[in-house]
């Protein structure tokens, strides 16, 4: 190997140097010293090989030798010979030999044959390779060196460079690199300065790339020339094809061009390679990171980059910032470059080929170069970035201004590199440069149309990236003291795409056009951000492809063909994202992470921006009106209350007005002059001329035009002035500083106002200061004069304040300012900008501010909130002033995205405006005349539809601008293909044929394939919507629907997509579709009701085609869905009053109902319900089809699946109830009452059943077993009550029976509280009658219903006495009693007759309570019924009423309907009351009656007086009938055992005589009053006969007579004998006496049966107690014998008299006998 690379370095150097002896030049004379030293190296090259033992001679350099490794010892122990002679002929001035030198060093380093790694002889302290380097680069002098020479230096140059033989730093790299600089420069060959550019940009990728892979210790390649960049050479492709089509034209292996080729052809193949291994490397890279992140020497070095400052350039400490010596070569060189970059250009337009020029655009280019390529290291390293503040942003922004269109291009290049790789470090200067520059030449009316498009060139690069834009909003708008750079600039490009600036421009149409589309590209861009930003909070249940992929309508038949159409904007971003990661593209937070950053709290941020704004409205409230603005901010506490505060906020905050704020200083107030003496004092005037000090002063605020203002502000400014410089001999005393300043001020103002003709001459102005010094001393003339001088020169004026910076803009367009004057005024602004952006740079370079990284999603809810109307209107007015497809196409993108965004974060405000703004667009609303369709409107219209359907879950509210929209969609489809041409909007006669061609093709394709299919998609994928969008979706839907039924010409698109939806989403979750349905329940409930019948029918129909699939699903116990869900054909039967809805309504009840009576679980209420108001229709059909299914349902289901029905039980009866009630279908009603008998039997067979149901909500507080009474029994009850208290009399009679059948059937299996509320039902019958009603319905009622209710409670209340009685006794009295008193003789009757019957057939269950209580209640109906009114009743009107009232007897035949039209009004009260008087003495001798028989057993009294009578009539003639007669005695023993006196204690027997004693003696009174019969007689009472109350009288003492009697004989009672007895004489001998009174012989007679009951008694005594009575009534007796009595009465009393001898030992027994 050793042997071999000598031979290698041999043939080199023998080629070159006997290439150079040969050479012509070399035989002259000042050449001598090369040919010697080339000489003597040839002869020791011999020697060498002589001592290797090799032949020279024929040996040839192979053409691809193989490189010497660098430890070499050979060829570093000989370089320095080998080198001499190649030095000399460098310094030769032969092109040639020098040509042929310096190929031959390039060669040997390039091979490793010479390093140079050696101390240098001649320079000690240096190595050899600097030696080296120097002579190369010392070949070039300028301009006039040899091309041949300049293309060999550049080779040579890059060799060292990037060979990985030879190591050069520091100086020695910056002159390699700076000659090439100088070539590319100086030469006229145009092949060279491409080489040199191309050979420049490979060096500065070596030296970068050796930086970054040092410090990740990645070994450098074996490649001559290594780690290009591919950018490098790309980013110049005129060069690289210059370079490229040079090397092609040449030919020749040692010329000029053909070294360029080849040179060319190699760096450009290195770089191609290296880039891919680059690619390859990213990942490892990667991967290495956290070791940076460890070291600590970076990390040190780089922690306090901020507070650089490099006041010395020396090594010591540039070095000292560096870890390694690479760094400091990358930064040299970074340096130079910067510097030379600042380097400014000659004044006016320079020549493009100029020195200056080209070299600053070069310096810019491989900027550019560098920051593009950036590394961790360099973003990392302090002095990178103290270089980047100091210098380079320095530079950008002199560059940024140029007026050269390459210069400036190139410095909007370098600044979005230095936004995307550095703004972590640059937060203040990137503020600078948007705001001074970019958003300057935006706003600017003067600005070049070339300088507005680079800008918005660069700003839609900036504007594609997400962390960047919203790192502008984090940073800047949420900066309390920073510009609000997102809102200006989102503002300037919403202009801008408004085409509002571009006549200012003088710009073309195309250039307009351009300029509208590159700005509309930016704001779609910053809202594609957004969407990026924040697509993890975006949902779309639709696709699984990344959310922000633009769709397009154009194959919507597939989802996986929905993203074929992507617009290049987009795509382009998307592959922005794929490739760098999405949000993290562009922040290559090696630096980052380790800057110190604030924390990018969403809720800190936007409260941060709040504040912000606020003290924004203060400082714009200032500019105004200052002492309302401090007030304002003071009271949002953003400002002090001290004037100390507000003193700093007038230093510190630049937004406020100049101007104002002189004025606000200089008021009289005492508080503005505190603020302004704060305001003063906080300058520092120490060591500072007077001049110097007010120009400071007046540098920050306007001074006010009033004299006093300016007196007061220098009178403090004097007092400044003196406290700070007490030292000052000149000024000792204020006064002469006051009054020096006045005179400045006055002075500044005469020589630089242009108002003032004549201006001031310095000795004038000497003389105006005469004796202002301190003891009215001159000061001194030089120093006046001085101060004069130095304000000629340089007015006293304010600092360049931003606001003031431009031109005040012309108001509205001014086209009439010609080209030139634009062009001067832009030119003038330029500087201005320029000016202030250098010294804002200069001034923030070494300031620290913490830049924050977003991260969080939450961001872009505020700046949307903050920017969605400028972007609305720029989209809004694309869309409506242009019809070009770009624009529109990206106006549609725009709306699309911000939809999106105010979706993701509910913002329904913004989202509703723009979702409005798009369908206003559509050209489909109502006020749109549809006839001006565009191709736009269709893409607005597929905008429109892939909105609803990829943001369908947030659109929310505005599903309503959208389906209002789809639904006109249907309309101009009808009208595109002719069929209804009459929709027309605003054009009734218009036909389709009428119509411009291009409208028609328009309005044509809303019905092409893929709107249709578009459309339809969005209603079969609301089955994907989630729970809470399907509801809003419905309900718009519902409110479109209702809209287009109301119109003229009624449509049903809606309602038929209604019926679709509601199929889609029938199989949701029960929860989602109880919602949905409450909705479009609703909904058919109003169609359902709609006049048209045809839509209504269609509702129905629809209904009933859901329900049945609905059904089909079936339903869990205790649900309620199937309720819900049928509830819109109750409310259709409810309301709508059509016959056929209604008859259609029941046929899709029982068609459900026979179809699927299986699944029907809580929908049988609805059923019921439906039948319920079916049962009441007027129509048979409707009738009988109704009564007809519910009676397939009781009859043959509730057999089958009672369990499953028992929810629906009450409202099948109330349905059954309603059927009997129906009076036009008499036999339906029979049938119902049947029906209701069979439920009977279901719930006595099933009362578990009704325990276990227990989901009504009304049950909750039933206990168990109370269930089936509450839910079974009772409805069915009361059901039965109201056909009783509804229905005729047949009807009513049968439901009577049939209720009362089935509580005697299953009463046995009744509670007692059951029995309370049945009770409470059945004596509501009688209420009816409480009820004014008409007399004769009322009669009937009573004579009907009532009886026969009456009558069958006491059958149940015997049936049941045990459980009844001590219930509901009392309240069985109380019914008995009212009926009684009723005007009605019927159940007056009747309810004596049920008390007879009552008592008798229960009283031996009596206790003797109830026996009490049975007494008070004959007694209280004795006394209610006493018509004591007889007695004392007397006519209401005088004598003539009496003789009319007479009339009737003579006319008792005249019908009532003559009397009653004689005299209504008196005829008809008087027959009232007579009428009730009369039932009162009815019912007065049933109730004597009722006694009779409770006590002695029904008929038992009758017989016992027939038998009397009898007996009388046999003694009369003289029969015996003794054996008989005792016979019958036994008899009526037995009879009178089955009354009740043996149940009855003797006090309540006493109570009852009393009652009847009662009677009696009332009806004697009457009986006895003459007067008050015929007065009653004449007036109509009981008819022609003259009234009496003798059965009363009779009756009621015969009934007492009896009683008597019998206790008397009663041995139980023995011991009541004495009273009985005492009460028995007492009531004979009154009996007797009265009847002696009588004088008509007919009222006798009446007694003849009382007199033989007392006669025939009295005998039946033993002597004793005979004795006793007839001593009592001896005399009464004997009176008797004076009337006619009745043969039976006479036989009776002479057997008495017959007996009251013995007993009275007058006569003996025998002839008593005889």
């Amino acid at each position: 190997m050793q042997s071999n690379s000598t031979k290698t370095k041999e043939m080199f150097i023998v080629r070159a140097l006997e290439k150079i002896l040969a050479d012509k030049d070399i035989r002259r004379s000042h050449h001598s010293q090369l040919k010697k030293s080339c000489d003597t190296a040839l002869e020791q090259i011999k020697a060498e090989l002589i001592n290797a033992g090799q032949i020279a001679e024929g040996n040839e350099l192979p053409c691809a030798a193989l490189p010497l490794p660098k430890n070499d010892a050979a060829s570093i122990i000989n370089a320095e010979t080998y080198f001499l002679p190649f030095e000399l002929a460098c310094k030769s001035r032969s092109p040639r030999i020098v040509v042929t030198a310096l190929d031959c060093l390039q060669k040997l380093i390039a091979y490793g044959h010479l390093t140079g790694a050696i101390q240098d002889s001649a320079n000690p302290g240096h190595l050899l390779i600097d030696r080296i380097v120097i002579t190369i680069y010392g070949c070039f002098n300028g301009p006039q060196t040899d091309e041949g020479v300049q293309l060999q230096i550049i080779k040579a140059l890059l060799t060292v460079v990037t060979s990985q033989h030879v190591e050069i730093h520091e100086f020695t790299l910056l002159q390699a690199v700076r000659t090439c600089y100088d070539i590319y420069l100086s030469s006229r060959n145009l092949v060279n300065q491409t080489t040199a550019r191309a050979t420049l940009t490979q060096m500065l990728n070596v030296i970068f790339a050796r930086m970054e892979n040092q410090v990740y210790e990645v070994a450098p390649t074996p490649t001559p020339t290594t780690v290009a960049a591919l950018n490098g050479v790309i980013n110049s492709p005129e060069n690289a094809s210059d370079d490229l089509s040079a090397a092609v034209a040449v030919e020749g292996a040692d010329s000029d061009e053909a070294i360029a080729s080849e040179l060319l052809a190699e760096i450009i193949t290195a770089a191609f390679n290296e880039a891919i291994k680059e690619q390859n490397a990213v990942e490892e890279q990667t991967e290495v990171e956290p070791s940076v992140n460890g070291n600590g020497s970076v990390d040190s070095s780089h922690s306090d980059h901020d507070s650089v400052e490099l006041h010395s350039e020396n090594d010591a400490i540039v070095t000292a910032k560096f870890t390694h010596i690479l760094q400091k070569d990358a930064f040299l060189v970074f340096r130079a470059l910067c510097k030379l970059s600042m380097k400014p250009l000659p004044e006016g337009q320079p020549d493009p080929k100029s020195h200056e020029l080209r070299s600053k655009v070069l310096s810019l280019h491989l900027l550019l170069l560098i920051l593009q390529n950036a590394g961790p290291v360099f973003r990392s390293n302090e002095m990178f970035i103290m270089a980047i503040k100091q210098y380079l942003c320095v530079a950008l922004s002199n560059n940024g201004v140029s007026l050269v269109a390459e210069v400036f291009e190139l410095s909007l290049s370098i600044f979005v590199a230095l936004l995307s790789n550095f703004k972590v470090h640059l937060k203040r200067q990137i503020e600078v440069f948007f705001k001074e520059i970019f958003l300057n030449i935006l706003e600017a009316s003067s600005s070049s149309f070339e300088h507005k498009w680079m800008v918005i060139q660069a700003l839609t690069r900036i504007c594609a990236d997400a962390q960047s834009v919203v790192d502008i909003y984090v940073n800047y708008d949420c900066d309390f003291s920073a510009a609000n750079l997102f809102e200006r600039l989102v503002n300037d490009l919403s202009k801008i795409a408004q085409g509002r600036q571009a006549l200012e421009l003088g710009a073309n149409p195309m250039q307009e056009k351009s300029m509208r589309i590159r700005g509309l590209e930016c704001l779609v861009s910053i809202l594609k951000c957004m969407v990026e930003w924040s697509k993890d909070l975006y949902v779309n249940p639709n696709m699984p492809t990344p959310a922000l992929q633009v769709q397009s309508l154009q194959s919507p038949t597939q989802d996986s063909q929905v993203g074929d159409n992507v617009d290049s904007l987009s795509a382009h971003n998307s592959s922005l994202r794929s490739t760098h990661g999405g949000s993290s593209h562009s922040l290559n937070s090696y630096g980052s992470a380790k800057n110190q950053e604030l924390l990018d709290l969403p809720e800190a941020l936007e409260e941060r921006k709040m504040r912000k704004e606020v003290m924004e409205t203060g400082i714009e409230l200032f500019n105004r009106k200052p002492q309302k603005g401090v007030q304002f901010l003071q009271e949002k506490q953003l400002l002090g209350s001290t004037c100390q505060d507000i003193a700093r906020w007038l230093h510190e905050d630049e937004r406020l007005d100049k101007t104002v704020i002189g004025n606000y200083l200089g008021e009289n107030d005492d508080h503005s002059k505190e603020v302004m003496c704060a305001y003063i004092d906080a300058f520092d005037f120490r060591q500072l001329e007077v001049v110097a000090a007010l120009r400071i002063l007046l540098e920050e605020f306007r001074l006010p035009g009033e004299a006093q203002k300016i007196d007061r502000l220098m009178e403090k400014f004097a007092s400044r002035y003196c406290e700070c410089n007490p030292q000052n001999q000149l000024f000792q005393m204020a006064d002469t500083v006051y009054v020096l300043a006045f005179s400045i001020i006055m002075l500044t103002t005469d020589l630089h106002s242009p108002q003032v003709k004549h201006k001031m001459t310095k000795e004038q102005y000497i003389k105006m200061n005469r004796g202002i010094g301190d003891s009215k001393d001159d000061l001194p003339e030089e120093y006046l004069s001085s101060i004069y001088d130095e304000i000629a020169e340089h007015e006293i004026k304010m600092k360049n304040n931003t606001t003031m910076l431009m031109a005040p803009k012309p108001a509205g367009k001014q086209p009439f300012i010609t080209e030139k004057r634009r062009k001067l005024l832009w030119n003038m602004e330029m500087e201005v900008i320029s000016l202030t952006a250098t010294n804002l740079m200069q001034s923030v370079s070494h300031v620290k501010s913490p830049f924050t990284s977003a991260k969080h999603l939450e961001h872009v809810r505020p700046m949307f909130k903050m920017a969605w109307t400028p972007f609305l209107a720029a989209f809004s007015v694309g869309l409506q002033v242009c019809d070009d497809p770009e624009i529109a196409t990206l106006c549609l993108d725009g709306i699309r995205c911000a939809i999106r965004i105010a979706c993701i974060f509910h913002m329904s405000l913004e989202r509703d405006a723009y979702v409005q703004a798009l369908a206003r667009f559509t050209l489909l609303n109502a006020n749109s005349p549809i006839n001006e369709m565009k191709a736009k409107n269709i893409d607005t219209i597929k905008t429109l539809i892939m909105v609803a359907h990829t943001d369908g879950n947030y659109l929310g509210s505005s599903w309503l601008d959208i389906v209002k929209c789809i639904s006109q969609l249907e309309l101009a489809q009808l009208i595109g293909t002719g069929v209804r041409p009459q929709f027309l909007s605003g054009a009734q006669t218009t036909l389709k044929d009428t119509l411009n061609p291009s409208v028609k093709e328009h309005i044509g394709e809303t019905s092409s394939q893929s709107v249709v299919v578009a459309v339809d998609r969005i209603f079969t994928g609301s089955m994907r919507l989630d729970g809470d969008a399907i509801v809003d979706f419905v309900k718009a839907l519902c409110q479109v629907s209702v809209d287009e039924l109301q119109q003229t010409q009624p449509r049903m698109f809606s309602l038929q997509k209604i019926v679709e939806i509601s199929y889609y989403n029938m199989e949701r979750i029960r929860l989602q579709w109880s919602r949905i349905w409450q909705v479009l329940g609703e909904h058919f409930n109003t169609v359902g009701c709609n006049s048209n019948e045809e839509i209504a029918f269609f509702a129905l129909d629809s209904l009933r085609q859901l329900s049945m699939k609905f059904m089909e699903k079936g339903e869990f116990s205790n649900f309620r869905f199937q309720k819900d869900f049928l509830r819109p054909f109750e409310h259709i039967m409810k309301k709508n009053n059509s016959p056929a809805i209604r008859d259609m309504v029941v046929r899709c009840i029982a068609q459900m109902v026979n179809s699927q009576a299986h699944n029907i679980r809580s929908g049988w209420k609805n059923i019921f319900s439906i039948f319920h108001l079916a049962a009441g229709d007027h129509e048979e059909p409707i009738v009988e089809l109704a009564f007809q299914t519910t009676g397939k349902i009781i009859g043959d289901l509730y057999r089958r699946q009672f369990a499953v029905m028992v929810d629906s039980f009450q409202d099948a009866v109330k349905c059954l109830s309603e059927f009997a009630c129906n009076a036009r279908f008499p036999d339906t009603s029979m049938e119902a009452i049947r029906l209701v008998r069979n439920c009977a039997q279901c719930v006595h067979d099933a009362p578990q059943l009704f325990a276990e149901h227990a989901g009504m909500e009304n049950d909750a507080s039933v206990a168990e077993e109370d269930r089936v009474w509450v839910r079974g029994w009772f409805p069915m009850l009361f059901s039965l009550s109201c056909v009783v208290n509804r229905c005729k009399l047949d009807v009513r009679t049968r439901g009577l029976t049939v209720l009362f059948e089935i509580v005697k059937t299953h009463g046995d299996s009744f509670k007692p509280n059951w029995w309370k509320d049945l009770f409470n039902v059945i004596f509501r019958i009688f209420d009816n009658m409480k009820l004014p009603e008409h007399v004769t319905e009322k009669s009937e009622w009573m004579t009907t219903t009532c009886n026969h209710a009456l009558y069958a409670i006491i059958d149940v209340f015997t049936q049941y006495f045990d459980v009844l009685g001590h219930l509901l006794l009392e309240e069985l009295f109380a019914q008995l009693h009212w009926c009684v008193q009723q005007n009605n003789e019927q159940l007056a009757r009747s309810g004596t007759n049920c008390l007879e019957n009552l008592v008798i057939s229960n009283g031996f269950k009596f206790n003797e309570v109830t026996w009490d209580k049975t007494c008070q209640c004959i007694l209280d109906i004795f006394n209610a019924t006493l018509p004591k009114e007889l007695l004392h009743w007397r006519p209401t009107k005088g004598n003539e009423q009496h003789q009319q009232q007479q009339q009737p007897r003579r006319a008792s035949t005249t019908p009532h309907s003559n009397n009653s039209t004689q005299e209504p009004p008196v005829m008809a009260l008087a027959h009232n009351h007579f009428e009730a008087l009369h039932i009162k003495c009815v019912v007065q001798l049933e109730l004597i009656q009722t006694m009779d028989n409770i006590v002695f057993f029904p008929a038992t009294s009758r017989k016992e007086d027939a038998e009397t009578l009898a007996q009388a009539a046999a003694d009369l003639s003289g029969s015996r009938g003794g054996s008989s007669q005792s016979q019958q005695l036994q008899l009526d023993c037995q009879r009178e055992e089955q009354g009740m006196y043996g149940y009855l204690r003797t006090r309540q027997l006493f109570t009852l005589a009393e009652c009847l004693m009662q009677s009696h003696r009332f009806a004697k009174r009457f009986n006895a009053d003459q007067d008050q019969r015929n007065l009653l007689w004449r007036a109509g009472f009981k008819g022609s006969v003259k009234p009496n109350l003798l059965k009363q009288e009779t009756a009621s003492l015969a009934c007492v007579l009896r009683i008597f009697f019998k206790m008397y004989g009663d041995e139980n009672r023995r011991s009541d004998w004495p009273g009985i007895e005492q009460e028995l004489v007492q009531v004979c001998k009154e009996a007797l006496g009265y009847y002696l009174s009588l004088q008509s012989e007919a009222h006798r007679d009446a007694w003849t049966s009382l007199l033989l009951l007392i006669l025939t008694r009295l005998l039946k005594m033993s002597d004793d107690r005979f004795a006793t009575h007839v001593s009592n009534y001896y005399s009464l007796l004997c009176d008797m014998m004076c009337f006619d009595l009745k043969p039976e009465l006479r036989s009776v009393l002479r057997r008495v008299f017959m007996r009251i001898g013995p007993v009275f030992n007058i006569m003996n027994v025998n002839v008593n006998m005889k």
